[in-house]
């Protein structure tokens, strides 16, 4: 059974940053695909950024494009989301993911964590 546990959400000032720690247990972490995805209040749960296996590819939506990044350190069986510019519109619920295979910008994926609240506002 994998686990996934987010965390380093919190409330932050437009223009300001947060990183996102996704721990995950129970699996060998290495041979999954991971992802972010958000939910804003009264919205669907959208597709953020993805980062496979290997870490050599990653998929970023245009919204974040830019101003966030996705890592992974498989030896700790972590993924990282480094957001950076922040503005209003990024506040939501984010939800880290994780699935065999490749990645998918749609939220077909087995295992997910969650959420942690990430406010940005003044």
């Amino acid at each position: 059974q994998v686990q996934l546990v987010e965390s380093g959400g919190g409330l932050v000032q437009p223009g300001g940053s947060l990183r996102l720690s996704c721990q995950a247990s129970g699996t060998i972490f290495g041979s999954y695909a991971m992802a972010w995805f958000r939910q804003a209040p009264g919205k669907e749960r959208d597709f953020v950024v993805g980062i496979t296996w290997s870490g050599l590819y990653t998929k970023y939506s245009d919204s974040v494009k830019g101003r966030f990044t996705i890592s992974r350190d498989n030896a700790k069986n972590t993924v990282y989301l480094q957001m950076n510019s922040l503005k209003p519109e990024d506040t939501a619920v984010y939800y880290c993911a994780a699935r065999v295979g490749g990645i998918l910008a749609v939220p077909a994926y087995e295992h997910w964590g969650q959420g942690t609240q990430v406010t940005v506002s003044s």
